[in-house]
């Protein structure tokens, strides 16, 4: 296939799936990872380190390792994967200054400014693809998660505005909102909580970070191209 795929939050349980898919698809891989090396490291034994070019250790919560994860990418990049995300969970008024700048660097900035380093170049080539990893709360809203329903809502806006500017210039931007998903990220919950939520979905369990991958793989076919500008949800009718 050729095309060179970015995958920011490459190690969460999203993100991995991400990459089993894509690798299967045949894409070359540039992986980004906070934290968990070993998350990665396990992954490129189970993918046998199929189109893996490089991976890039960076804090996107600290603007000046954005900075520095941006020099880093070498590579050509023909799409970006925004998978990476902090939950966030407690009163508005009790959340921190430094945490609200955490989330906002993590969500919105780090995005901005890797998409402006790399538009340039899609620019060039009349071609590109820009997916992120959004949330329902980015529509809905949460309580408890005012933060994390804030940037996140930013990011669907951000793909809106953004789809329409670029779109002249072969790029296609789009998001995926997962509901309850099957991930570290909702690990918080107890089993009764768990079973309250899937209660309220139609299709009556929690989604897999395959189905997000899925849907990735089928917004970045080329057969998808006049796909633009649009929040996918993905939420078993939640």
């Amino acid at each position: 296939m050729g095309e060179n795929v970015l995958i920011i939050g490459a190690s969460g349980d999203i993100g991995k799936a991400i990459v089993r898919r894509l690798a299967e698809d045949g894409y070359q891989l540039i992986l980004h990872y906070h934290q968990n090396l070993q998350a990665i490291n396990e992954l490129r034994k189970e993918i046998k380190d199929k189109g893996v070019l490089s991976v890039i250790q960076a804090d996107l919560s600290n603007e000046s390792e954005i900075n520095e994860f941006v020099q880093q990418l070498v590579f050509r990049v023909d799409s970006i994967i925004f998978a990476s995300g902090r939950a966030q969970f407690g009163l508005f008024q009790e959340t921190p200054d430094s945490v609200m700048d955490q989330m906002l660097n993590i969500h919105v900035k780090a995005p901005w400014k890797i998409t402006k380093h790399l538009l340039p170049h899609m620019i060039h080539q009349q071609f590109g693809k820009i997916i992120f990893i959004t949330s329902i709360w980015a529509d809905a809203g949460a309580s408890y998660e005012v933060v994390y329903s804030s940037v996140k809502g930013a990011q669907n806006s951000f793909v809106k505005a953004l789809a329409k500017e670029v779109a002249p210039s072969g790029i296609s931007v789009n998001a995926i909102s997962p509901g309850f998903i099957e991930t570290k990220m909702n690990s918080h919950l107890s089993e009764e909580e768990k079973a309250s939520v899937i209660s309220e979905i139609p299709v009556s369990r929690a989604g897999l970070p395959s189905e997000i991958a899925h849907t990735v793989s089928f917004l970045l076919d080329k057969r998808s191209s006049y796909i633009q500008g649009e929040i996918i949800n993905v939420t078993g009718g939640w």
